[in-house]
């Protein structure tokens, strides 16, 4: 089968690549480079079964050419990390949303199995753990800019159940829960890479709040494992699932371990 992986350059995609040619498959990756990097695609490009375009989601025409030519879509293109968030907010909100209503109606025009990659941070701050794929969304102010992504995703979420209740669109949604490993970046905001480059570089690691905001890391190999589980899985056509790890630690905690100092430097968790 022939794939189109959106964010294709990016930390997951480039992963997810990789597996589905593994699996014998032929995959396009649709990426601008923006937040992904041409060095996430050394193990891509030159493969057989394997093209890469360096083009946006938001380029209607082109995503529309694009699944005409595919037998699935998986949508990870996005613009993601409190930290770009921050900075581009505007930018941001826009790619989010609008890139996603591209994808999904160049899918839905065809009916083409889709994957729409979300987001743990959908659920908010919501106090009543563990969290489940019915809980509540428990978010901030919408004067707050930092939860933009989580509403953005959300709306992700319904606009892509409209076009599966008005279309017939097959679709599965994965809410990523802290996805680590090699390849990401800290460069927008990700917590473990941040506090590793902190540490080889022998600077001291920045914790936000009190460091006591417990998270779940799931390797890079294992999501795309899932994803591929699911989307592949008649029965999870329509459903939302949580992709994680197990077992919490704290951010303190990840910071006091034998990679050096912590401190706390403001009261708020931006710390996905």
């Amino acid at each position: 089968m022939n794939f189109l992986v959106t964010g294709g350059a990016g930390f997951i995609g480039s992963y997810l690549s990789e597996a589905l040619l593994a699996a014998g498959h032929s995959v396009v990756g649709l990426d601008d480079l923006s937040t992904g990097s041409e060095k996430n695609l050394v193990n891509l490009k030159g493969k057989s079964g394997y093209s890469f375009v360096n083009g946006t989601m938001m380029d209607e025409d082109l995503v529309r050419d694009l699944v005409s030519g595919v037998d699935g879509v998986f949508h990870l293109g996005a613009a993601l990390g409190v930290k770009r968030i921050l900075e581009r907010p505007y930018e941001s909100l826009v790619t989010n949303m609008h890139g996603t209503e591209i994808v999904v109606k160049a899918a839905a025009a065809r009916k083409v199995r889709t994957f729409l990659a979300s987001t743990s941070e959908i659920y908010g701050k919501n106090p009543n753990q563990p969290l489940n794929e019915e809980s509540d969304r428990v978010i901030g102010s919408p004067l707050l800019v930092r939860w933009a992504y989580s509403e953005a995703k959300a709306i992700d979420e319904s606009l892509i159940q409209m076009f599966h209740q008005m279309n017939g669109l097959p679709f599965v949604t994965g809410r990523f829960f802290n996805t680590v490993g090699p390849r990401q970046t800290g460069a927008y905001g990700m917590v473990l890479p941040s506090f590793v480059s902190a540490a080889l570089a022998g600077k001291p690691i920045t914790v936000y709040g009190d460091g006591s905001q417990q998270r779940v890391f799931g390797h890079v190999l294992d999501a795309v494992d899932a994803v591929m589980k699911l989307f592949f899985n008649d029965k999870a056509i329509g459903h939302a699932f949580n992709i994680g790890g197990e077992g919490e630690v704290s951010i303190k905690q990840l910071a006091d371990g034998d990679c050096g100092d912590w401190i706390v430097i403001e009261d708020r968790d931006d710390s996905l």
